[in-house]
């Protein structure tokens, strides 16, 4: 085939052929892509709703729409808050005591004493004991059994030990009369400590002491069985807080309006005997039903065993008592009544669930030693610990260490009810 030129005057049929296809094919391009984006536009259209909410989740909280999945299986990080507790028995300051603790004429240190147990003190969020003496002051002349009235060192000294709280119902707390009860509640609030179970007045009386440690609320109460036959003077019964059953039930009652968890301190009991009576067994049921969750006992200057319980009116998983803690300090140097425990519990609050719990229970026999120590008279409250603790006391002598282990060994044995008697709810 030869290729011709085209003339001029020739009408250009091919290429207007060709220009025609071309404008087809544009047209049919253009329907195509048209239906393509309406197909795209329908499918944007429905996708729409569906991609705003996706990237509004993440604009709004990315991090909890990519974990909330994982965190669902995850518990909730420190949920638990807790008060780590110590509880001892009779603080007593017999003369033999401030004899020992004298520094000059009207001076007194009496932290040495307590120098080997503050560290175990220290531990503890709250420490409360029973205050077995009153401090009526030097006028009224120091003395000790049968009606004490000690230096105001003493107080002091127990103050620096680590005590938190004191209790004041006993059957001293009368042994230099009214003077010696307002006098005794005028250095605790000196030195800063709360106290329950003496009052200066029936408005201080009927105030029910709340504390609160660590988010938890927690009352005190105590009783006592007894004033030793001194008299309460007349229309002011409000100046010692006697067990009586009924009156009892009714601040249990109004302390579990006010606070998480009732504490309640008896000082009861017959002395010397390493078995709790009949009646406070009796005296302790009347607690429980009225609701409360801790009972701590005082009085028989030797260590009573006690139990754990369930009950409906306790906010506890488990209640405890103890009917006595024996002497933390005294002068009574015979088997057993120169030994105590110091008694550790926590209680647990959930604070996802709002329940509590008795945990981490547990007693530190303790042993009072009477002696010399570099030649100078002293007592020391002794905690058990290690043999290498007691080979840096060279105080300790044979004898002194054997009496003081064989008070260790009765301790644990008295009070190994308690690491068997426990019972889930």
């Amino acid at each position: 085939m030869t290729y011709r030129p085209l003339k001029l005057t020739e009408r250009p049929l091919k290429r207007k052929f060709s220009f025609a296809c071309g404008i087809s094919l544009i047209n049919q391009m253009r329907l195509h892509f048209s239906m393509k984006f309406h197909k795209r536009y329908i499918v944007l259209t429905i996708l729409f709703p569906f991609l705003l909410l996706f990237f509004g989740l993440i604009a709004v909280s990315p991090k909890n729409f990519f974990y909330s999945s994982a965190k669902k299986s995850q518990p909730i990080q420190d949920s638990i808050i807790s008060i780590k507790f110590i509880a001892v028995g009779d603080l007593m300051c017999h003369s033999p005591e401030y004899q020992y603790a004298k520094v000059v004429a009207d001076s007194f240190d009496f932290k040495p004493f307590f120098k080997f147990v503050k560290p175990v003190i220290g531990e503890a969020d709250v420490c409360f004991g029973n205050l077995e003496t009153v401090l009526a002051g030097a006028e009224e002349q120091y003395s000790g059994y049968p009606y004490f009235n000690s230096p105001d060192e003493f107080l002091t000294a127990i103050r620096d030990a680590g005590f938190t709280h004191l209790t004041t119902a006993n059957n001293h707390c009368l042994d230099r009369g009214e003077k010696g009860i307002l006098r005794t509640l005028h250095q605790l609030q000196i030195n800063g400590i709360p106290y329950v179970g003496t009052a200066e007045s029936q408005r201080d009386k009927d105030s029910i002491r709340i504390f609160k440690k660590n988010g938890i609320s927690f009352s005190l109460l105590a009783y006592s069985y007894s004033t030793n036959g001194n008299p309460v003077p007349k229309g002011k019964s409000y100046l010692v807080s006697l067990i009586d059953t009924a009156k009892i039930t009714e601040d249990i009652i109004s302390a579990k309006g006010k606070s998480d968890i009732v504490i309640v301190s008896f000082h009861f009991g017959e002395e010397y005997k390493q078995r709790q009576s009949k009646w406070q067994e009796a005296a302790v049921e009347k607690a429980i039903q009225a609701g409360a969750d801790i009972i701590i006992g005082s009085h028989p200057h030797v260590l009573q065993p006690g139990n754990f319980f369930h009950s409906d009116k306790s906010m506890l998983d488990t209640g405890l008592v103890v009917y006595s803690l024996g002497n933390f300090i005294s002068n009574q140097q015979e088997r057993y009544k120169d030994a105590g425990a110091i008694f550790h519990f926590t209680i647990e609050k959930n604070l996802r669930t709002q329940k509590f719990r008795l945990n981490k229970t547990s007693f530190t026999p303790t042993w009072v030693f009477k002696g010399t120590d570099n030649q100078k008279p002293v007592y020391y409250i002794i905690p058990e610990s290690d043999s290498a603790s007691y080979t840096a006391m060279p105080f300790l002598n044979y004898f002194a260490k054997k009496r003081m282990l064989q008070a260790f060994s009765d301790s644990k044995k008295i009070l190994s009810s308690f690491s068997s008697n426990r019972k889930n709810p």
